[in-house]
């Protein structure tokens, strides 16, 4: 896997599950398929992979198994919907849910750019205008070079740092910056509600897909929330294994665990008891994803809304200063 995934990364993933689904689905054959999506594939980055997974398939391996061969190409939770799928023998159809988990993870993460779109912009505005006492030597002086030089010391190291973060935070190689960014950010008003809520939507997603595929709900919950991306769902559901094998359901571990809403829990456990758990599911993971789109929505406006009063104030600790000044020298000279 890439070291920062995008948003095209992930629709390309999508559109490529999406390829397979549909030529298998048309009658071919896997390496068939494989091949033709070989020749015009999603990204050329997929060339050398497909070419080993095909290699492998013609050697008797199962599609998974030559999955397995590439390495951290295909994440864990591709592998134990697509090993269940075969099994199962609904492998397209598994394969259009996959296409389906990534074209709305790439969405999400599209909306999320664009909603911090404006607010990034007003944070480069006001790191551009101030210190004003550089403005009037860069208009009228023409001293552009000490101008670039201050902005340097700023937005190498913002950019060298938000990098960083970004690479950290990717995967389990940063578990622990994930975990500290969380608990950081959790008691922030309604920007902590709509990451946990982003969270809990891609819980649901993915484990609809893993129980639509035949996962079990024991591994299936495992998986899941290791796809959501959040280390205190992760540690909420880590020790649950041993005791849903002894035979306690899903819903009564989520019951009792105050890391899921009481919303959550409540519809989860009508889907398990009615045994309509896959609708639960996919309306759980609409909510809570229109849910923290609103109050992400809702964050940036007042940050947004912060970062104009800080100007405002500051430009207008500037003008006051130089009438205060202006109008000193003036009364001095009485």
């Amino acid at each position: 896997m890439p070291l920062i995934v995008t948003p095209n990364q992930l629709a390309r993933r999508a559109e490529f599950y999406s390829q397979v689904a549909a030529l298998l689905n048309a009658g071919m054959g896997m390496i068939q398929a494989l091949e033709m999506i070989r020749h015009k594939p999603p990204a050329s980055s997929y060339r050398a992979p497909l070419d080993h997974i095909i290699a492998n398939i013609k050697e008797g391996s199962t599609f998974t198994d030559s999955l397995m061969t590439v390495g951290r190409w295909v994440p864990s939770f591709d592998l134990a919907l697509i090993h269940a799928a075969e099994q199962s023998g609904r492998l397209p159809e598994s394969l259009r849910l996959l296409a389906e988990y990534y074209q709305q993870r790439a969405q999400l993460v599209r909306n999320f750019m664009a909603q911090v779109a404006y607010p990034v912009f007003l944070v480069h505005m006001a790191l551009l205008i101030f210190p004003t006492s550089l403005l009037p030597e860069l208009v009228w002086q023409g001293q552009a070079a000490q101008f670039i030089r201050q902005k340097l010391t700023v937005f190498v190291p913002l950019y060298l740092g938000v990098f960083l973060l970004a690479l950290g935070a990717q995967g389990r190689r940063g578990e622990h910056w994930r975990s500290l960014v969380e608990r950081f950010l959790r008691p922030v008003p309604a920007l902590g509600r709509a990451r946990h809520g982003m969270a809990l939507a891609r819980l649901s997603a993915a484990l609809e897909a893993l129980v639509s595929a035949g996962v079990s709900i024991v591994d299936g919950w495992q998986l899941a929330a290791d796809a959501s991306g959040s280390p205190a769902l992760r540690r909420a559901v880590a020790p649950w294994k041993a005791r849903l094998q002894a035979g306690e359901t899903p819903g009564e571990m989520v019951a009792r665990s105050a890391t899921f809403p009481e919303l959550f829990s409540n519809l989860y456990n009508t889907g398990e008891v009615s045994g309509q758990l896959d609708d639960a599911l996919k309306r759980l993971h609409r909510y809570y994803e229109e849910e923290s789109s609103r109050l992400m929505s809702a964050f940036i406006r007042w940050f947004s809304m912060l970062i104009y009063l800080l100007i405002a104030a500051a430009i207008g600790y500037q003008v006051i200063s130089f009438w205060k000044n202006y109008y000193g020298n003036i009364l001095q000279g009485f």
